[in-house]
């Protein structure tokens, strides 16, 4: 009978998409006498006794789905044919409106195919790459865990508290002071802020008494748009080397004085490196930033130093490479909501190992909340992009132009025979200080690659390798960290500067006085 039925007919294959009753339909469906019938073994019964059939439910609705995509495949293309005739045709209004900005863009953005394999088409790859950015972006931007796993802390408002000077362009930078009094401080410590922080930053958690037994004079102060400082039209690193300049004449800091900087603040110390190295006795960098894309770094450093960071950390510092105005809109959101998240997703950033304890201390969430409230306190999202394009952009100069070499004045031949006959009027040019650098080898902010980096264009530089520290463990409230820092620069601490030439003239001018016949 099997054989006479041939084909199977449409009632067989309805049947085959829909639970099997047993009972099939054979003969010729044209034919006019009553069909005849087959049973059929259910699909129920032993396997032993099940029928072969010629395709199984899960190919057909495999093919299915096939032909639908095969009938959305060809619609798209229908849109796309109809797209190109009517409005990509130079007569259309959009080729002439938009025809001509388009090309400007491309052009500029022409280089970027370099990026791409040859056999690629470059309208076909980017809007691929274009798809895939939007949808990291939606799944950076949404973390429905985020609630459950890290609660957010609300943004408090404070009162003034810092102490002020006036700039001579008439704007007022903020700062505050730690430690021993100008007259009696044997060692003055200038500290710019990292990123997110302010003045309140300076050295976390320092002790009181362990400043005033090495008889240090300890000055932070608000960068430009930051804190209580006024912000700055078009700061630079020039210009935040001259804004310090300023501040230290007007506290009285008469003599050389010591730079502290942690990760990203240490960007504003290079510059006081370079541009007024005669006021700088010395360095001390723990963590110290360096420009990302800095075209001296080596392959090797470039990708170790990219490969430790998180893709919204790299996503940021691209866009603020080449695309500043783009910031704003995830800035704002991040920055100057009414409520922050924990620190390391404020950075986007990957905690090592001791940075996770740290972070868990009460005392240390305590400190980040106020220094991060400080830090927005004007509200204005404009400072922090300064920031961050100032870290990945044109410094204005090399770090290497800071290494110690002598510099004459006359060059080649002629320095050669003059050489012959006197002496060669020769200096040595360069930062003539010392720079110490403090580095945790599990640090993944600032990647031990740019250590690394620093290293070898500064090789007068004294590196400190830390193996079991990350990015905070070795700055924030750890007593005996600070007092190795300290006991490395200044050795033996000496305590405050006794004035006891001032004290006996105060002395011998009260006995003056007091003889002096009413």
């Amino acid at each position: 009978m099997a054989e006479m039925r041939g084909r199977d007919t449409w009632t067989e294959e309805l049947a085959s998409l829909i639970e099997d009753s047993g009972v099939h339909y054979g003969g010729d469906p044209n034919a006019a006498s009553a069909p005849s019938f087959e049973v059929r073994k259910s699909v129920y019964a032993p396997q032993s006794e099940w029928v072969e059939s010629g395709e199984s439910l899960k190919e057909q609705a495999l093919g299915f789905v096939m032909a639908w995509c095969e009938i959305l495949l060809e619609l798209g293309r229908g849109f796309r044919d109809i797209l190109r005739q009517n409005l990509m045709n130079e007569d259309s209004y959009v080729v002439r409106k938009f025809g001509g900005p388009f090309s400007k863009v491309s052009k500029r953005l022409r280089f970027l195919n370099e990026f791409l394999p040859e056999d690629r088409d470059p309208v076909h790859a980017w809007s691929v790459v274009f798809f895939v950015f939007i949808l990291a972006l939606a799944a950076i931007s949404v973390d429905p865990s985020r609630e459950a796993v890290a609660p957010m802390m609300k943004v408090r408002k404070h009162p003034r508290s810092a102490s002020r000077v006036q700039l001579p362009d008439g704007r007022f930078m903020a700062y505050d002071e730690q430690g021993v009094s100008s007259e009696t401080a044997r060692f003055s410590i200038v500290a710019p802020h990292s990123f997110l922080s302010s003045r309140l930053a300076g050295l976390p958690g320092v002790k009181s008494s362990l400043l005033e037994e090495y008889g240090i004079r300890f000055i932070t102060y608000d960068l430009p748009g930051f804190g209580e400082s006024d912000p700055h039209p078009n700061r630079n690193l020039n210009s935040s080397a001259m804004d310090v300049l300023h501040l230290v004449n007007a506290v009285n800091v008469t003599d050389k004085f010591w730079l502290l900087c942690h990760s990203t603040g240490c960007i504003h110390a290079w510059a006081f490196l370079r541009y007024v190295p005669e006021r700088i006795a010395g360095a001390a960098m723990l963590a110290p930033m360096v420009n990302p894309f800095d075209p001296h770094m080596t392959k090797e450093e470039t990708k170790r130093t990219w490969e430790k960071w998180l893709p919204r950390r790299k996503m940021m510092y691209s866009l603020a490479r080449r695309f500043p105005k783009l910031l704003p809109f995830f800035y704002r959101k991040s920055f100057l909501p009414e409520e922050h998240d924990e620190i390391d997703k404020l950075l986007s950033f990957s905690k090592g190992k001791k940075d996770k304890l740290v972070i868990e201390e009460p005392e240390f969430e305590e400190f980040w909340q106020r220094d991060v409230e400080e830090s927005v306190r004007q509200g204005n999202i404009r400072p922090f992009i300064e920031e961050v394009v100032l870290q990945v952009s044109n410094w204005g100069f090399d770090l290497k132009e800071l290494h110690v070499q002598k510099k004459c004045q006359a060059r080649g031949l002629l320095l050669w025979l003059k050489s012959m006959y006197s002496q060669v009027d020769c200096e040595l040019a360069g930062f003539l200080g010392l720079t110490h650098i403090w580095q945790g080898l599990d640090d993944r902010l600032v990647p031990p690659s740019m250590m690394e980096y620093i290293e070898r264009v500064l090789p007068e530089a004294v590196i400190h390798k830390l193996p079991n520290e990350a990015h905070f463990s070795y700055f924030y409230f750890c007593d005996q960290c600070h007092r190795q820092i300290f006991s490395t620069l200044f050795g033996t601490p000496q305590g405050p500067v006794q004035r006891q030439q001032e004290t006996a003239f105060e002395e011998a001018k009260e006995e003056a006085v007091l003889q002096i016949p009413s």
